[in-house]
């Protein structure tokens, strides 16, 4: 790190790093709002399954999906206004070369950790444990109903109360459930070191970078980072263990596979 800063590096050596750094954030956003919203449809399709496809139609769904785009560039937009590049001269070499200059960083920083890394992240987490909750709830509902209708039909009603009926989720419904809360939990915990850190830079100022309270905060970042990168790859072996089809093609898709 020291060579690194002590080079003579035409530009600034920091430039590309902190220029891309909010983007990345943005995308990290559209990532989080299209899981909210899967979680969302997930619940809509078991509680309205026979409006489901007349509601979120395609034309629909795409529209939802650049909402959701432009709303994560929206929000991002204070922290993504604050750096440019321009351009200063060395005063011993005389040359000009390009660096990144911050304009009202502590205000828009302050704004953006209000909205973004509290507000947005806790209507997030609560949207999906609801989300999640119902879906639950309606698949029993559903399960109870499709198990009194085929229990025992041609019992009579005295018989047919000497046995409980096993009231209990299908094999089709628990696999659901269990990937949906799993997806939900993962979700959940990956998210739960960003908005505690978000939190408490937001009650203390010296929890923040070159503040006092910096090598907690430089921890904290660590986690999240390692919290987020988990949440963007455990998903898939969620789906590869309880969804059938998902299974299926992405087995289609190795070469291995395909042999057998």
């Amino acid at each position: 790190m020291s060579l690194v800063r002590s080079y003579s590096w035409p530009f600034d050596a920091g430039l590309l790093l902190h220029l891309l750094y909010w983007p990345a954030y943005t995308a990290y956003d559209i990532s989080s709002f299209l899981s909210v919203s899967l979680a969302a449809m997930r619940c809509a399709c078991v509680a309205s399954a026979l409006k489901f496809k007349i509601f979120f139609t395609k034309c629909r769904t795409l529209k939802w999906v650049t909402f959701l785009v432009v709303l994560a560039v929206a929000l991002r937009m204070p922290v993504l206004t604050i750096s440019s590049v321009a351009w200063r001269i060395d005063p011993e070499t005389n040359v000009s070369s390009p660096y990144l200059k911050a304009s009202n960083n502590d205000v828009m920083s302050r704004i953006n950790d209000i909205i973004n890394r509290n507000v947005i992240i806790y209507i997030a987490c609560t949207t999906t444990v609801i989300c999640t909750g119902l879906l639950i709830f309606k698949l029993y509902q559903a399960s109870e109903l499709r198990r009194s209708c085929t229990a025992r039909p041609s019992q009579s009603p005295d018989q047919a109360s000497d046995k409980p009926v096993d009231k209990g989720l299908s094999g089709t419904d628990l696999q659901v459930v269990k990937s949906v809360v799993l997806v939900c939990i993962i979700f959940i915990l990956s998210q739960l070191p960003f908005v505690l850190q978000s939190t408490i830079r937001l009650v203390t100022p010296a929890f923040d970078v070159n503040q006092r309270l910096r090598h907690a905060f430089g921890i904290f970042s660590q986690i999240n980072s390692t919290c987020s990168y988990l949440n963007a790859s455990v998903n898939i072996f969620v789906y590869y263990s309880y969804n059938s089809k998902f299974r299926s093609v992405f087995d289609s898709l190795l070469p291995a596979k395909r042999k057998k």
